[in-house]
């Protein structure tokens, strides 16, 4: 199920709700109880990782052979 964000005109409030497929009404703001929520555009944030460095620039390894956790 999908998390869409909705925004009530009257009081302004924006809440996110996670929505069924099956719902074909939106739902009303919690703030005010108002029935005429419209659905907001939405950006979404991709988290990329970088790669482990290697175990020789490895400067918080306790043991002088190199990181234990980190394979060649």
């Amino acid at each position: 199920m999908p998390i869409f964000e909705y925004k009530c005109p009257e009081c302004g409030f924006i809440n996110e709700v996670l929505v069924k497929s099956s719902d074909t009404k939106p739902p009303a703001c919690p703030k005010c109880g108002s029935r005429k929520t419209e659905k907001q555009f939405s950006t979404f944030a991709a988290v990329v990782k970088e790669p482990a460095p290697p175990a020789s620039n490895c400067q918080t390894c306790p043991n002088s052979g190199g990181c234990p956790n980190f394979s060649d």
